[in-house]
């Protein structure tokens, strides 16, 4: 039996899954705003709710806003503010009375695709996710590449490659990043990033559906997007040569993407040919819980 928590800003979630995939259970609960203590509790909570339902002790993975060091041992580059700079894996260890795995969420998204999602059988899946900022995991052959400095995967805080000017506007050099740097990936293929750049005060998701209804500056914005998202995954595919990129995240559900995008990138592509596949993910929201639970195959 293993257990995957996937714990959010807003909520925790978790789910039992037989050692053939199959879901048997799962729970969720609002995520303790701020609070440390509180969240491992919850967690533990979590965990003893799925064990009795399967009257088993199960294995238990965890995927997390933020990252591990590996020079500290302590939470980094967190949205969940409360995490950072504490012993996650150790502390609920403890708690749990058990080992632990622990990863970044991108990662668990990117393990969950390459098991039994839309990259399953492909030896190497990059997931990117695409929502309210951008990130990314790699799996090889089934498990997470973390990285000795735990930043694998971390495509959206590099700079969106061949900028150019489009309809008008400089893509130099780009707007400021929370990172501290100018011009980074996620900037402009985040969520917020298409409505800064439709530049009428509508979501991403509103941009989407005047597209969809053949709105103009909603279908040039659309079109710009698309070509910023070809060249950055061109330069992903330049370096590592991915047999599955898997797009998740809420702007995952742009359907023209994946047609789109692949008949653009081969422009920047260091090869004669690409065979790399652009597939849109199996799971959904559940990807990132199902990967956590993966972590120990």
């Amino acid at each position: 039996m293993r257990i995957g928590i996937d714990l959010g800003g807003t909520k925790i979630e978790a789910i039992l899954l037989a050692s053939d995939g199959r879901e048997l259970a799962r729970v969720r609960q609002a995520t303790p705003q701020g609070d440390y203590t509180g969240t491992i509790q919850a967690i533990v909570g979590l965990v003893d709710q799925l064990e009795t339902k399967c009257n088993a002790v199960a294995t238990v993975g965890i995927g997390i806003p933020g990252a591990l060091s590996p020079a500290t041992g302590l939470i980094k580059s967190s949205n969940s503010v409360c995490l950072i700079g504490h012993p996650l894996d150790k502390d609920l260890e403890t708690a749990l009375g058990r080992p632990v795995r622990l990863t970044n969420d991108a990662n668990c998204f990117a393990v969950s695709e390459a098991h039994d999602g839309a990259g399953q059988g492909a030896d190497v899946v990059f997931g990117v996710i695409l929502g309210t900022g951008v990130g990314g995991g790699i799996a090889l052959n089934g498990h997470a590449l973390i990285g000795p400095n735990a930043i694998a995967g971390e495509w959206g805080h590099n700079p969106l490659p061949w900028p150019q000017v489009l309809d008008g506007q400089d893509e130099r050099p780009g707007p400021k990043c929370y990172c501290g740097q100018l011009g980074c990936v996620e900037t402009f293929l985040s969520g917020p990033g298409l409505s800064r750049d439709h530049g009428q005060g509508l979501t991403a998701e509103q941009i989407v559906e005047l597209a969809e209804k053949g709105e103009a500056s909603a279908l040039a914005a659309l079109t710009r997007y698309e070509h910023r998202l070809a060249r950055a995954l061109a330069t992903l595919i330049n370096v590592l040569d991915p047999d599955v990129i898997v797009l998740g995240g809420g702007l995952s559900n742009i359907d023209r993407l994946y047609s789109n995008v692949p008949k653009i990138w081969d422009t920047w592509i260091f090869s004669d040919s690409v065979t790399t596949q652009l597939l849109k993910n199996k799971h959904g929201d559940s990807s990132g819980v199902r990967g956590a639970a993966w972590l120990w195959d």
